[in-house]
């Protein structure tokens, strides 16, 4: 899972959405100026993308720390906080509708090519968020993310880890730009908690469910004496380091004492007042026009004009496909007896396959997974013509973090290469991560998934705004195609256990079509949705539960990995098909990734191109 979603709905759901067409008013004015005469249209246009990009910077100050661009002329932003306030929730919808209409005015017919595409990908972008902006008004606008705080969204979970892994401190004034943000740490809390009231007026209020795993996150980031807080030994740890004189230590407790621990006690006051209200139903029909507010959500996360009902039914019929595969090499290695998902809880509670709960052996887990992707990398040259210049760090999920996260996620390499990208793994227990579910993961979250697909993106000659833009679906679906190429590279040619983990995960795209339109369109309670996921996948308890509640905060998101793997797979037959002897899986990666994310139906025109270009050389 790609988790740059994680810090950027943290501010703004619809900055994730749009991927940085924000911008403050005085600068959209500004832009609105005539271009200049001397500029061609692919000039013009290019031109008006790098404003839209600015404008987001200006208005998303992390954003520039995590891409490594708060420098130079941005070098004050490495100090200063996103505003998550209605005020500043506000500001964002309305400079998505000022671009949108500056896009609109331009004539998308002056351009080709590159050029082309772009527009359509940014005017994709643009018009599902401002629709859903106007049509929503909770969540930080537009549609995907309903709760501002939940066990996955709001600063609480996503700034100590930002400010210990992705805010720098190589100097004096590093240090010092820590400290301010540590205190608008606290300032947005406070912010959020604005918000938060704002919606709940509405009756958006999560799950009580989702309360309950919110408020143990929160409390055991509260608990920790504040003189051995991440958000305190970071930058003492850091300073020290870099020989940085100065008292970090008294400063960085004095900040989290005075202003963040006091707001995340009124946060989490709030919280527990909001249990009172909360009910146990866990889709998003229950909220204001909520039929409405998934369709707009699946089309957010997606890309894809398939209807809940039709999702639904697709993921029963993958559900059963990959069942048989699974049961097929099961019976090769004497396993008869049972269910398909009785058999896989059996192998989740073999001890053969699981490493101890120790830290010495998830070391060794960690050492184990750097070593499949060593192996997997010397296979690349064979199927991909690009291949990424950044590299890749394999990380444990931070502690405090642990109780809420998924399984594993991905974090992208700054553009400016000062840091590399990274793999994040869960774990809390081992139990839940056997080593036959290791390869298939380390292939998503890694090579060749998320950090390849979005290495060469980062490295690509495209637009910038192209570079930064997030389509789930298109990147999703590249890391769950990816987990199948690995079969297809011969990552598993000694080892079926690890072909059945592949299969396994392949199977649990498809239960998230089952659970996500189950909750969300057809009512299905939380443990109606456990009780599925644990019989067809023979997963822990624990793993399913946090599966289930994800899908609870972020409606849709679940789908667009198995939609947009399906897509991959048939653009690659239809190219194979019309292509014959000229097809070359190199050539037909770089044309899919070359590009940067993309919503599904543009992909589709690229890799028509691509096709059309390939028969006529």
């Amino acid at each position: 899972m790609y988790s740059r979603r994680q810090l950027l709905l943290s501010g703004s759901a619809a900055f994730a959405a749009a991927a940085l067409p924000f911008g403050s008013a005085a600068l959209a004015k500004s832009a609105m100026k005539p271009a200049a005469s001397a500029q061609t249209p692919s000039q013009a246009l290019n031109a008006l993308f790098d404003k839209f990009v600015d404008e987001g910077l200006d208005l998303y100050p992390e954003a520039a720390t995590s891409l490594g661009l708060d420098k130079g002329p941005r070098a004050h932003q490495r100090a200063e906080v996103s505003d998550s306030s209605l005020a500043g929730i506000e500001k964002g919808k309305q400079l998505n509708e000022s671009q949108f209409a500056r896009l609109k005015a331009f004539d998308r017919n002056s351009v080709s090519g590159t050029d082309a595409v772009s527009y359509d990908v940014v005017y994709y972008n643009l018009e599902t968020s401002v629709d859903a902006a106007k049509r929503f008004n909770y969540g930080g606008g537009g549609a995907g993310a309903p709760y501002i705080i939940s066990q996955l969204t709001g600063s609480y979970q996503s700034a100590p880890d930002f400010l210990d892994s992705q805010q720098p401190i190589e100097t004096k004034d590093d240090a010092e730009a820590y400290l301010s943000r540590l205190a608008g740490f606290g300032r947005g809390l406070d912010q959020e908690i604005e918000v938060v009231k704002h919606d709940s007026a509405m009756g958006v209020v999560p799950p009580d469910f989702i309360l309950s795993r919110a408020l143990v996150q929160m409390e055991k980031l509260r608990s920790t004496p504040v003189e051995k807080s991440v958000l305190v030994e970071s930058v003492v740890r850091r300073a020290k380091e870099k020989n940085i004189d100065g008292d970090w230590d008294k400063q960085a407790q004095q900040i989290v004492n005075e202003k963040v621990y006091p707001a995340l006690d009124r946060q989490i006051a709030l919280l527990k007042e909001m249990q009172s209200k909360a009910v146990h139903h866990a889709g998003v029909w229950r909220l204001p026009d909520g039929d409405a507010y998934y369709g707009a959500s699946l089309t957010n996360w997606t890309t894809s004009t398939m209807k809940p009902e039709e999702i639904h039914q697709l993921g029963l019929d993958t559900v059963a496909d990959l069942s048989s595969q699974i049961d097929v090499i099961m019976k090769q290695h004497g396993m008869n007896k049972g269910t398909v998902g009785e058999r896989l809880r059996g192998m989740y509670s073999d001890k053969k396959f699981q490493y101890a709960n120790t830290d010495e052996a998830k070391e060794k887990l960690l050492a184990d997974l750097n070593k499949q992707v060593q192996e997997v990398t010397r296979k690349l040259p064979e199927y991909f013509g690009a291949l990424p210049k950044a590299g890749l760090e394999i990380k444990r999920v931070p502690k405090y973090l642990e109780a809420g996260a998924p399984g594993g996620y991905y974090n992208n390499a700054s553009l400016d290469g000062s840091r590399p990208g990274a793999y994040y793994i869960n774990l809390r227990d081992t139990a839940e991560v056997p080593s036959w579910t290791l390869p298939t993961l380390t292939y998503h979250e890694g090579i060749p998934g998320h950090h390849l697909q979005l290495s060469l993106a980062q490295e690509a000659s495209i637009p910038l705004i192209r570079k930064l833009s997030f389509f789930s679906a298109y990147i999703e679906g590249w890391a769950l195609y990816a987990e199948q190429l690995a079969v297809e590279m011969g990552m598993y040619e000694n080892d079926p256990w690890g072909h059945i983990g592949q299969l396994h995960d392949a199977m649990f795209r498809g239960v998230r079509l089952v659970v996500d339109t189950g909750m969300h369109a057809k009512h299905w309670s939380r443990e109606q949705a456990i009780k599925y996921f644990v019989d067809t996948l023979g997963d822990q308890d624990a793993s399913a539960t946090t599966e289930v509640e994800r899908y609870c905060v972020w409606p849709g998101q679940a789908c667009s990995y198995m939609l947009g793997k399906i897509t991959w797979l048939k653009l690659r037959e239809k190219a194979k098909a019309e292509l014959g002897a000229k097809f070359d899986i190199r050539k037909f990666h770089d044309a899919g990734l070359l590009g940067g994310a993309l919503p599904l139906q543009v992909l589709e025109k690229v890799i028509d191109n691509y096709i059309a270009e390939t028969k006529a050389a």
